[in-house]
């Protein structure tokens, strides 16, 4: 399939001719692809957030490292896209794993207040490597213009299309490594009640390390797709930190199949308001949403743990 054609032609699949409907379709549809990439990192954040018991708020700048990463192999060592991202996510996995026996772990039993603080220092310091190496203009994996593919009347670009469609495989992954893989059940286990879990025979740092590689993977993957759709820039991790907590409170925070609806929700809620308010105020929607729930339904949609 050429970019640029139109699939499944309609008399109204060339342009969209049906005023408001093809619109608010339009929109949609970059909400489920925004809504994959947040999702995927929330996911990550509840992970972290139902296991080691803090919120991590460098999250959103492991996104960013790990599109810089991709950047690095992509563009400085020429390596393919799928190549230069998979090498990225298991480098941003093996530097969330060094972040945590660095910082965290002699923390750890100090309460969620310090890690949180501490998170935050994590944050700047990542933000702070990626401008020093990178700079702060932005960068993209690929320069040139990709024409959008038709299909009934929607544009949708063929990198948006592979967004999509990685972003649904790594959720159902994500699903059958939770639910089917003995690492999985121990990690539920221990989300459930820790000290039960370790007098049951988990091995509790195991599983520590295996929900660093699980939320900082899941995470890398996520800065990696929305360098895809946009830009990369040293803030970008940042910027997308109050989407992903949103959607983490939204669908109950330590619930991380009601992340993934939440990171929906929040991203059709985004797109869709643009219907009636500037671009620029998208992300008033991800907090007001927030707080909305946190007063009205502290422990979320989905019956997380508040």
């Amino acid at each position: 399939m050429t970019p640029g054609t139109t699939l499944w032609p309609t008399k109204r699949s060339a342009a969209c001719s049906w005023g408001d409907e093809c619109d608010v379709a339009q929109l949609i549809l970059y909400g489920l692809i925004y809504g994959g990439i947040i999702s995927l990192g929330a996911i990550g954040l509840t992970l972290i957030a139902r296991i080691l018991r803090f919120s991590h708020f460098a999250h959103g700048d492991m996104m960013a490292l790990g599109a810089y990463l991709a950047l690095l192999f992509r563009v400085t060592l020429g390596l393919p896209m799928w190549a230069a991202a998979i090498i990225a996510v298991v480098s941003t996995a093996v530097a969330a794993i060094a972040i945590d026996r660095l910082f965290y772990k002699p923390l750890r039993r100090t309460g969620p207040t310090i890690l949180l603080i501490a998170s935050v220092g994590v944050a700047l310091v990542l933000r702070h490597v990626i401008q020093f190496f990178w700079g702060a203009a932005p960068q993209v994996y690929q320069r040139g213009v990709e024409r959008p593919w038709i299909v009934w009347g929607l544009r949708i670009r063929p990198v948006q299309a592979w967004i999509l469609v990685m972003a649904v495989l790594l959720v159902v992954g994500v699903w059958l490594f939770l639910q089917k893989t003995k690492t999985g059940k121990a990690m539920r286990a221990m989300a459930d009640n820790m000290d039960l879990a370790a007098v049951s025979g988990i091995d509790t740092e195991r599983m520590i390390v295996w929900t660093w590689v699980l939320g900082a993977s899941l995470a890398a993957a996520a800065g990696i797709m929305l360098g895809l759709d946009t830009q990369l820039r040293p803030a970008m991790g940042w910027l997308m930190l109050l989407p992903l907590f949103a959607a983490a409170i939204l669908g109950g925070l330590g619930n991380p199949y009601g992340a993934i609806a939440g990171g929906m929700i929040i991203a059709l809620a985004q797109e869709l308001s643009t219907l009636v308010f500037n671009t620029a105020y998208k992300p008033a929607v991800s907090f007001v949403l927030m707080v909305l729930l946190l007063l009205l339904r502290p422990q979320g949609l989905f019956g997380g743990k508040a």
